[in-house]
C-alpha cells in the first residue's frame, strides 16, 4: 500500500498519510446523487473533470493515456457508461469485485475523485485499433448476434447498469469470459455466469475478437 500512497500523494499534491482520513470523511457520501449533481450542474462537472484528470494520470500507468489501455489483460475505461463504472468503483470498494491493487487505489479515494474520474473518463473516446482475424471475428459476431446483444445490444454500448464492451481489449475480455464460465469468485455476476457456462474455448476467442473490433 506504500507505494500506492505515494503515487495518490504524488497526484493530489498532499502527503500520503492523508489520503486514509479523506476517503473515511466521504465514506457517506451518495456517489449516485453526487455523480446526478455534477451531470446537472456544468460548473460543477467541470471542477470534478480537473480532479477526474488527476486522478487519471495515476490510473494511465496501466489502463493508459484517456483510459484507452495499451496492455492486452488491462481494460479500457474510455466512453464506459457512468453509472456502471461508479458501481465498479464500490465493488472493488467493499471487496466484492477483487484485484488487490484496485481495491487498494480506490479505497484511498474520495468521493469527488470517485465521481471525478467517472466523469472523466466517460467522456474520452475510444481509441480503435485495427481489425484482426477476419474469420475469427465473423464466427464471434454470429455468437454475439445470438446471445450477448440481448443484454450489451447490437452495438456493444449496453447501458445505465450493463457495461459498454464495443472496443474492449480482446484479451480482458476473454480473461473476463473465462472467470465467469469458471465461477472462481473474481467477478461474480449470475447472468454472465450462466451466460457463459456453455461457451467453448473457441467461442470465446471468437467474441472477444468480434467486440474488440466493435467501433
Amino acid at each position: 500500500m506504500m507505494a500506492i500512497g505515494l503515487a495518490l500523494s504524488m497526484a493530489w499534491g498532499m502527503p500520503a498519510s492523508a489520503q486514509p482520513a479523506r476517503a473515511r470523511a466521504s465514506a457517506g457520501v451518495d456517489l449516485d446523487a453526487r455523480l446526478r449533481e455534477a451531470q446537472a450542474n456544468p460548473a460543477l462537472e467541470q471542477t470534478l473533470l480537473k480532479t477526474g484528470r488527476r486522478v487519471a494520470a495515476v490510473c494511465a500507468h496501466c489502463h493508459g493515456e484517456g483510459g484507452s489501455s495499451v496492455k492486452p489483460d488491462i481494460p479500457n475505461l474510455a466512453g464506459q457508461n457512468p453509472a456502471y463504472l461508479l458501481e465498479q468503483l464500490r465493488q472493488f470498494a467493499d471487496g466484492r469485485r477483487r484485484n488487490e491493487f484496485m481495491e487498494g487505489m480506490i479505497r484511498a479515494m474520495d468521493s469527488d475523485e470517485k465521481v471525478g474520474m467517472v466523469l472523466f473518463y466517460t467522456s474520452q473516446p475510444v481509441v480503435q485499433r485495427p481489425a484482426g482475424n477476419a474469420a475469427l471475428i465473423a464466427a464471434g459476431h454470429d455468437y454475439f448476434g445470438k446471445v450477448c446483444f440481448r443484454c450489451h445490444g447490437t452495438d456493444g454500448r449496453g447501458n445505465t447498469l450493463i457495461p459498454r464492451i464495443a472496443g474492449q481489449q480482446a484479451g480482458y475480455l476473454r480473461l473476463t469470459l473465462q472467470r465467469y464460465r469458471a465461477g472462481t469468485g473474481v467477478r461474480v455476476e449470475p447472468l454472465m455466469a450462466a451466460s457463459t457456462r456453455l461457451m467453448t474455448d473457441a467461442d470465446i476467442d471468437a467474441v472477444a475478437a468480434y467486440v474488440a473490433s466493435m467501433p
